[in-house]
Parts: C-alpha cells; structure tokens; sequence
C-alpha cells in the first residue's frame, strides 16, 4: 500500500506529527490476524492509503446505515474494523466510542462506520457473533446488540456454544425471535460478513482494533486524546477549506 509523501502533505500537519510520534507512544495492544491471538506491539498513526481508496473498498457494503453512528453526510469518516470476541475492540467499544459519540458523532462532525473483521485463528466463536450481529443489524437494532455483547464477551466466549447466548442478546436487544433464529441458522448474513472480511484485507489490514479516518490510520486501542488530536485536525481543516 502507498505512503507516497504527497499523500501526507494534503493531511492536516497534526496527523502527521503524530504519526512521526507513534514510536515514541505507549506500547498498546491489537490483537493480530498472525501469531499469539493477544499480542501487542505500538500502536500507530500514519499515513496509509487515500480516503477515496477506503470508500471504493468498502463501497458494495449492505446494511451500511444500521451499522453506522452520526451523520451520513459528516464531513469525517471513521471506519473501525473490529472484532467481537478481541479484548482491545471490547476496551474501545465500552470506553472510547461512547466518549467520541458525544463530541462529534452527536454532534454531526463524525459519521463512524463499524466494518467487521473477525479474527478467526485467534478467535473462534469471532466469526458467528459477527454474523449474528449483522442479523440483528436487519432489525434495525444493530447497536444495541454490539454494546450488549461487547458489555458480556467474556460470558458467551465462554460457551460451548455461543449461539444461544449470543441469540438471548440479541433477543435483550429487542430483536424479533424467529426472523433472527431464521437468518442465524441459515447463516443469512455470512456473504455481509465475508464481504466486510475481503474489503477490510484489500487494503492491508490484519490487526484490531484497525481505524481509517481520511486517510490516516489508527491502529491498536490508542486512547481518547490520539482520537481528539486527529479528528479535531482533519475536521477544522476541512471546515476551513469548505469555508473559503
């Protein structure tokens, strides 16, 4: 993938410090597609691959507005790629998302777009929870059923069987049970899944918590302030382009 110098000089110049600082951060955890399912290395924020670039991959998704949070025409995008059974996505899912929700997602800075990205070799029961989710996500409920099981992985990754658990979340979610138990048992939603797993690895990624935000990346748990350096970057950039 490129990280062509033009590139980053269109970037606002704050995502590029940090990108230069990411070696210096805090060591902070993903969980790899390769290798020890926990394993950690630096998290990252750096000039990847152009937003256009992004868009096009992911551009034959379905069920994008159930799966999505703040405006669909916010001048920022995030793209998370995540996965239910990984820890770091759970630390991010019930910590930062909540906080970055209300500051510009609430408030129409911020259009964030949950793009599944189950690491199987890792996590087993990874790959269902998130067919699973994308059942829900027909219903309309698709949030409710990730905060859900996010708040009580470690109680379905526990299972023999996490269907039936998973399925009583999505059932405290609000989900209607036989449309759900239809398309969970005929595995309905594995193409939307397979589809997010094929964009997300067309464009290089192979950790969780993954994060492209116009351009950048944010790779690893990073915590809330690397979040507000860069989003607040790229948004009064773009608020003072459109302004002129």
């Amino acid at each position: 993938m490129p990280r062509s110098s033009r590139a980053a000089q269109h970037l606002p110049i704050s995502v590029a410090a940090i990108a230069d600082q990411g070696s210096q951060r805090p060591t902070l955890p993903v969980c790899a597609l390769m290798g020890a399912p926990l394993a950690r290395r630096a998290a990252t924020v750096a000039i990847l691959v152009s937003s256009v670039a992004v868009a096009r991959a992911f551009s034959q998704w379905t069920l994008l507005t159930e799966r999505s949070l703040g405006r669909a025409n916010a001048p920022v995008t995030i793209y998370e790629m995540s996965d239910f059974q990984c820890p770091y996505c759970r630390a991010f899912a019930l910590t930062t998302l909540p906080a970055l929700e209300r500051e510009y997602m609430a408030t129409g800075k911020v259009r964030f777009v949950f793009v599944n990205f189950p690491l199987t070799q890792a996590h087993p029961y990874a790959l269902i929870a998130a067919e699973v989710a994308m059942c829900v996500a027909t219903q309309g409920l698709f949030w409710r059923f990730h905060d859900l099981t996010f708040r009580h992985q470690i109680d379905w990754e526990d299972q023999v069987d996490p269907i039936p658990y998973l399925k009583a979340l999505a059932d405290s979610a609000g989900a209607r049970a036989a449309p759900l138990a239809r398309c969970v048992d005929e595995r309905t939603s594995e193409s939307v899944v397979q589809a997010d797993i094929a964009s997300a690895t067309r464009i290089g990624v192979s950790t969780t918590p993954t994060f492209f935000i116009e351009g950048g990346l944010i790779e690893g748990a990073a915590p809330l302030d690397v979040f507000q350096q860069v989003l607040d970057s790229i948004y009064g950039a773009k608020v003072r382009v459109t302004s002129h």
